[in-house]
């Protein structure tokens, strides 16, 4: 597909301007379907091999075709067709104005010192238990759920569609809906979800590098990168942990410390340099956000005049 960066700005701005469809989202009747499909397949006598295969089916079915049917759909359009196409369906992969929001929903009564709605705010962005959060507590879980689904929900989309078009874009998006459906780590879904949640490691492998380094560029430097190299491996997640890492030293700023899932704490490792997160640090994380958004599409760009130029001999 040509003009790959104007369509990558096309989509961010729709996401911008739009947002995610109030009704009928695709993602939503994805999920439903998912849920459907993981009730009938995912039977509590089946045996952890059975589990294990049922779930990788499952994956298939509902990821794969619909990307492979787009990339034979799109060769049939014409250029102009195809351009727009792609640029619709970037825009229903991204989730950056709905995360600004849902962001904007808890810092809005910290800042105000209403607990009680930032914590009801807080349970619509993270899974960890929220009745009895206090203001840093919550502070911290929306700054690490903005980090890190500033990589999964947007600059992943943005770097599948550079590599790969909206076939691309969708396959991640699918995929990425699809392990946070089943990727627990509970009885239901450790064998069933194992392949959905690997999947998304793989495929969020690349861009939550490129995020971290975005992320780097985008604010403080040093104190990114030294805590991405530093602290990512003590964080259980693969790819959170570079995000997180580089974007709460590039805010300068630290997160993480013991949360409660299920009425059970966890240790979580302290990540991050500097100072305790404030509420007032939820609207920088967005910004550093979005200039990571702007550095990546630029960096895009570059590269493409970059190989127009070279393919005609400039």
């Amino acid at each position: 597909m040509s003009l790959i960066a104007p369509t990558l700005l096309g989509g961010v701005l729709l996401d911008a301007l739009l947002g995610e469809p109030r009704r009928w989202h695709p993602l939503v009747g994805f999920g439903r379907l998912a849920g459907l499909l993981e009730t009938r397949l995912n039977r509590p006598g089946a045996s952890a091999r059975q589990r294990r295969w049922r779930g990788a089916l499952a994956w298939s079915v509902l990821v794969l075709p619909l990307p492979c049917c787009l990339w034979w759909g799109l060769q049939l359009l014409g250029n102009g067709a195809a351009v727009a196409l792609n640029m619709l369906l970037l825009y229903l992969c991204l989730g950056g104005r709905s995360l600004a929001r849902h962001a904007r929903a808890v810092s809005g009564p910290l800042l105000a010192g209403d607990i009680a709605a930032a914590r009801a705010a807080v349970a619509m962005m993270v899974s960890r238990d929220t009745a009895d959060m206090d203001a840093p507590a919550a502070t911290r879980a929306v700054l690490e759920s903005v980090l890190e689904n500033g990589s999964d929900a947007v600059i992943a989309s943005l770097f599948w569609f550079a590599v790969a078009g909206a076939p691309g874009a969708v396959l991640h998006r699918l995929a990425n809906t699809l392990d946070a459906c089943w990727g627990y780590r509970n009885t239901r879904f450790l064998q069933f979800g194992a392949w959905a949640a690997r999947a998304d490691d793989v495929l969020n492998y690349l861009p939550a590098r490129c995020c971290a380094l975005a992320y780097a560029l985008a604010g403080a430097a040093r104190s990114a990168l030294g805590c991405w190299r530093r602290q990512a491996r003590r964080l259980s997640s693969p790819n959170g942990g570079p995000v997180m890492t580089a974007g709460a030293g590039a805010l300068q700023i630290w997160l993480g410390g013991p949360a409660r899932y299920g009425g059970q704490w966890q240790r979580r490792p302290v990540f991050g340099c500097g100072r305790e997160a404030r509420p007032g640090d939820i609207p920088r994380a967005l910004t550093l956000l979005w200039r990571a958004v702007a550095i990546l599409l630029g960096v895009a760009a570059a590269l493409e005049l970059l190989w127009r130029w070279g393919s005609h001999g400039l």
